[in-house]
């Protein structure tokens, strides 16, 4: 039982994914979904749950929104088939958005049945893909997630001890992992603890494990701690256990900050700090990094509200809305033309015109990436009469690209890396255009500044980039019939 849709999500810095499993609660599909439901920024191309009765694990996933993917009915039948369920949310940052790469991938090998989540990037995924394909093992999919199927299959790999251990020490990248088998559920983190993972606990006594926080706070989970880097984590039985593949400790965290700058949902508690609390530490410093005379302080919604919110408590000017947000366009389409990105953004965003007319507007961003639609945005402040637009980024100029799972484009397409900030300012069409500081982003959080992956600003790659691969490398044979 499949539903598909073809729409995708359109922003500029695309999401990474979202994970929720829970094992041992009758409720365990509802509160997936719910679960899943409340990650849903960090996913909107496809959607997947699959559940075990402690014998057979099946597995339900489509293109589209949670809701649109798990309607009543399936989920009534869904619940009808187990008490342990994984589920996860997708945006692709390898391999096309399209059936075949949604997750859980469900297979039968030989120990049986296992259905894999994954949030993050393997960056060594295409050698593994070559040497595995030099070897006769056939790919349905292409996203990098897949390999880890085959990894767990080789009869090599079976026959360790740990098996699971043994193959996550075959991993480079970011990764977070769910592992579904009919009698557990097995979470795993990159050694680095690049992308957040963390685990809760029901009122029932059953245990959630999470992307974020407040997939936990939907289903009234009381948080636990995070899952360590290096860590597994097994739910089954007999409760919860952990044992480490990687030496803790044995390499120096590299948490994407990233995720505290835009990705995370600002009710969440990721690297053991409230994500609203940062980006209003992040706005504060910016208004002591780059004063301006203005009117007003408004964000550009979401993401930017907490920082324009520190902004404005920092610099003493007035805090506004100068943006309406349509709760019914729904997702935007993916366009390639700049007149239909133009028109996404207005679909989306409408500018309150008495707000901003004939003021002298300070506007928050929390990054700036290709600049096309930030362009559209301080365009529409203009025709509504904005006298002076003052841009202010919550974050530094992103110049490099990642590798580590989040879709950024590649390094000729980010603004900042091909023009000055005078230059952006130019084409922005602004009066004053300035950056938060690498050091300044960095002085906002209190894990230690050398804890947390600045590679997108910085260049430094805190895992070495041996092969630079792009979002469809996996696809390479079949883009040949095209060629």
């Amino acid at each position: 039982m499949n539903l598909q849709s073809n729409v995708c999500c359109q922003r500029e810095a695309k999401e990474s994914c979202g994970l929720v499993g829970i094992y041992g609660h009758s409720g365990a599909v509802e509160k997936c979904f719910f679960g899943l439901h409340a990650l849903q920024h960090r996913g909107q191309e496809s959607a997947g749950i699959s559940v075990s009765n402690g014998s057979e694990i099946i597995c339900h996933t489509g293109m589209g929104l949670v809701h649109e993917v798990f309607p009543a009915s399936v989920q009534h039948e869904l619940t009808r088939k187990g008490n342990s369920a994984i589920g996860h949310v997708r945006y692709s940052t390898s391999g096309s958005s399209m059936l075949g790469n949604a997750q859980p991938i469900l297979v039968e090998y030989s120990l049986g049945q296992m259905a894999v989540a994954h949030n993050g990037n393997l960056i060594n995924a295409l050698l593994l893909r070559d040497e595995y394909e030099a070897h006769g093992h056939i790919f349905i999919g292409s996203s990098d997630s897949e390999i880890i199927i085959h990894l767990m299959a080789k009869p090599s790999h079976i026959s360790k001890p740990d098996p699971l251990a043994h193959v996550l020490g075959h991993l480079q990248g970011s990764f977070c992992l769910l592992f579904q088998f009919p009698d557990r559920i097995e979470a795993a983190r990159d050694p680095y603890g690049i992308r957040p993972l963390c685990i809760g606990q029901l009122e029932d006594g059953a245990y959630i494990i999470a992307s974020e926080t407040c997939a936990l706070d939907i289903v009234d989970a009381t948080f636990i701690r995070e899952v360590e880097p290096g860590e597994i984590v097994t739910l089954d039985d007999e409760g919860i256990r952990s044992r480490f593949f990687s030496e803790p400790k044995s390499v120096r965290p590299a948490h994407c900050i990233f995720e505290q700058v835009y990705f995370a949902d600002p009710s969440s508690t990721i690297f053991n700090e409230n994500v609203h609390v940062v980006r209003h530490k992040m706005g504060q410093q910016l208004a002591r990094e780059a004063p301006v005379d203005a009117d007003i302080v408004i964000p550009v919604p979401n993401c930017a509200r907490c920082a324009a919110g520190g902004y404005a408590e920092e610099s003493k000017i007035p805090y506004e809305r100068g943006f309406t947000v349509s709760h019914y366009a729904g997702r935007t389409f993916i366009e390639p033309e700049q007149p239909m990105r133009d028109l996404a953004v207005k679909m989306k965003l409408n500018v309150i015109r008495e707000v901003v007319k004939d003021k002298r507007l300070v506007v928050i961003e929390d990054s700036v990436v290709r600049g096309t639609t930030t362009r559209g945005k301080m365009g529409a402040l203009r025709r509504a009469g904005a006298k002076e637009i003052h841009l202010r980024v919550a974050s530094p100029p992103i110049r490099y690209p990642c590798y580590y799972g989040i879709d950024f484009p590649s390094r000729d397409e980010l603004i900042a890396n091909e023009k000055s900030i005078e230059e952006i300012r130019d084409y922005l069409e602004i009066d004053s255009l300035s950056y938060l500081t690498h050091d300044g982003m960095l002085s906002c959080v209190t894990n230690p500044p050398d804890h947390y992956c600045t590679a997108c600003w910085s260049g430094a790659y805190p895992i070495p980039i041996e092969q630079v691969v792009s979002k469809f490398s996996m696809e390479r044979h079949q883009q040949k019939l095209f060629e």
